[in-house]
């Protein structure tokens, strides 16, 4: 399976990743802020126990040491968390690697680490996160895959499944989803949906 997969939800709770995994979704970002060391090793290890022997990936965000300790294969860091984040470490222990990035100066920031994806947004305007960058807009993903080439592109920041077919045409090839499918009022039927339209493009 390629990594990440064409859909791609970020989620903040163990019960969503339960969930999620038990739709099938492949690959899932586990996002729980203002967590210190000890909380973070927590439950980073008990989602990597729901997620054992299934086929989700599940991808650390921002804890690089609870991911190293607890085994994890796959790790998502912003801009901020990049410039803290121990790269030798990181690589060492196997992780994956994928890089947020908003403007030019950060996405040559995150080639520099040789990430294993780049992740652009905010596509569109999200609520759920305050932003200091504008909505980057469909065209921006275009370019952004012409720079970065053979590297992944995931495309994130208020997308919904209505977007998806018009972004995967410019070039993004996963679609990392938060509130279309944790707002969502029937979020497991949602996730069908992007699912199914995931297998459609295998």
């Amino acid at each position: 399976m390629p990594y990440p997969d064409r859909f791609y939800p970020v989620v903040d709770s163990l019960q969503w990743v339960e969930r999620l995994t038990k739709l099938g979704v492949g690959t899932i970002q586990l996002r729980a802020k203002e967590l210190d060391d000890s909380q973070a090793l927590q439950i980073v290890s008990d989602a990597l126990a729901i997620t054992k022997g299934t086929q989700a990936k599940l991808v650390v965000n921002d804890y690089w040491r609870a991911a190293v300790v607890a085994g994890a294969e796959y790790l998502h860091l912003g801009q901020e968390d990049l410039t803290e984040a121990d790269l030798k470490a990181i690589r060492e222990a196997g992780l994956k690697l994928g890089i947020s990035t908003h403007d030019d100066d950060e996405l040559a920031t995150a080639l520099e680490a040789q990430p294993d994806y780049v992740a652009l947004g905010p596509i569109f305007f999200t609520t759920l996160k305050s932003m200091r960058f504008e909505p980057q807009g469909i065209p921006k993903i275009t370019e952004w895959k012409k720079r970065i080439g053979d590297i992944p592109l995931v495309a994130i920041g208020g997308i919904k499944f209505e977007h998806a077919a018009e972004i995967f045409a410019a070039g993004a090839d996963s679609i990392a989803v938060v509130s279309d499918v944790t707002q969502n009022a029937d979020p497991d039927a949602r996730v069908r949906q992007w699912l199914g339209l995931s297998k459609e493009a295998a």
